[in-house]
C-alpha cells in the first residue's frame, strides 16, 4: 500500500502489513525495493527556486529531488516538472518557487518487492516513489530502476498506465499483470473504476 509523504508532525505511523507473496512462476527471485533504491536522498528546501533545484539536479546527476520543509519531506520535483511547468511556459526559473511545481511524494516500504513497486507506480501514474523505513524517507525508486532488474514488469508500468490514460486502443481484458484486489497474476485483467481486477475478483466463473 502506498501513501503520500506528509510533514512528520502529521505523518501517521506506518503499519507494516504482511508482505505479498506472488505466485508467478517467472518471478522465482524476489527482489526487494531496498535492494535497488537510490540512496541517500537528494533534497532541496521548500523555499528554493526552480533554478536552484535544476542546478542541484545537474550537479548531483539526478532526475528528481525531494522537497523538504525543515527536515520533513513535503513533495518531489522531477526534470519533467521543470520542463512542463517552467520551460514550456516560458517562465524564468529563478522567479519560480519549487512549491509551485512540486508533486505529491508517494512512498513504499523498503521491505516490499519490486512487483508491488511496479503496481503502485502504475496505479498513481507516476515514475518515482519514496522508500520508507521506520517512518523515515531513506531512498527513491524509479520506474527505470524496476524495469532494469525485472524487465518482465515493463507492461505492468507502461502498458497498463497507457490504458489508464486512454492512450492505447488495446482491450484492457487482454492485459497481463497483478490484480489490484488480490495481488495475484492474471492474463485477463480488466480495467474499471481506476483498478485492474482479475476474473476471480470480478466473480467470473468457468474461465479456463
Amino acid at each position: 500500500m502506498s501513501k503520500v509523504i506528509k510533514p512528520m508532525n502529521e505523518l501517521t505511523v506506518v503499519v507494516k502489513r504482511e508482505l505479498r507473496q506472488h505466485r508467478d512462476a517467472n518471478m522465482t527471485t524476489r527482489v526487494l525495493v531496498r535492494d535497488i533504491m537510490n540512496s541517500p536522498v537528494v533534497s532541496a528546501a521548500l523555499t528554493d527556486t526552480v533554478k536552484d533545484v535544476a542546478l542541484k539536479m545537474k550537479d548531483q546527476k539526478v532526475g528528481s529531488i525531494v522537497i523538504k520543509e525543515g527536515e520533513n519531506p513535503v513533495g518531489i520535483v522531477s526534470d519533467w516538472d521543470i520542463v512542463s511547468n517552467a520551460v514550456v511556459k516560458d517562465v524564468k526559473p529563478s522567479t519560480l518557487k519549487v512549491s509551485d511545481i512540486m508533486q505529491k511524494l508517494h512512498s513504499i516500504e523498503g521491505e516490499e518487492g519490486v512487483t508491488e513497486a511496479a503496481r503502485v507506480l502504475r496505479q498513481h501514474n507516476i515514475k518515482r516513489l519514496g522508500v520508507v523505513y521506520k517512518n523515515r524517507l531513506v531512498g527513491i525508486i524509479s520506474a527505470s530502476d524496476v524495469i532494469a532488474v525485472t524487465p518482465e514488469l515493463v507492461d505492468v508500468i507502461s502498458e497498463k498506465a497507457a490504458i489508464v490514460r486512454g492512450e492505447t486502443g488495446r482491450s484492457a481484458a487482454s492485459v497481463s499483470g497483478y490484480c489490484d484486489e488480490c495481488g495475484e497474476w492474471s492474463d485477463l485483467l480488466q480495467y474499471a473504476d481506476g483498478t485492474f481486477t482479475c476474473e476471480e475478483c470480478r466473480g467470473e466463473e468457468g474461465i479456463s
